[in-house]
């Protein structure tokens, strides 16, 4: 299981509710396509967190350039008015922040950590919930 951060190219805050509503539903096609149950994907307007489980056989770097270049694309496709903002044709930045879950990060701290991101903002919205599946 992993926790990635992926922020926005340039920080750019464009992630609305309607934004993150399709980007739910991305994940939903991604995960039917490949073997990654997203357990948990929350956001604020220029970064989004994944809570996600994955088969071994799919690296981290491999996990990252599937859900990035996907979901990208998709955005670009369904909401043209986000290519304006973010010029260059890149929806994330080349970096991002992975973590995986451990002895001193289970599942409920890493969950905790989600979902307060943006508490002093009061801009956290957490866009999916669901149950732990094995594979």
């Amino acid at each position: 299981m992993y926790h990635l951060v992926f922020p926005l190219k340039y920080r750019k805050r464009v992630i609305t509710e309607d934004v993150g509503k399709t980007l739910i539903t991305i994940c939903a096609e991604i995960s039917e396509r490949y073997e990654i149950e997203f357990i948990e994907i929350g956001h604020e307007s220029n970064h989004v967190h994944f809570l996600i489980q994955s088969v071994p056989k799919l690296s981290i770097s491999k996990l990252v350039r599937i859900l990035k270049s996907l979901t990208a694309r998709e955005m670009f496709r369904l909401h043209p008015e986000i290519k304006l903002l973010l010029w260059g044709g890149n929806f994330w930045t080349s970096g991002f922040y992975a973590n995986t879950v451990g002895l001193y990060a289970g599942k409920e701290v890493i969950q905790q950590y989600v979902q307060n991101q943006g508490k002093d903002k009061e801009e956290y919205k957490k866009i999916h919930s669901g149950q732990l599946k094995l594979f």
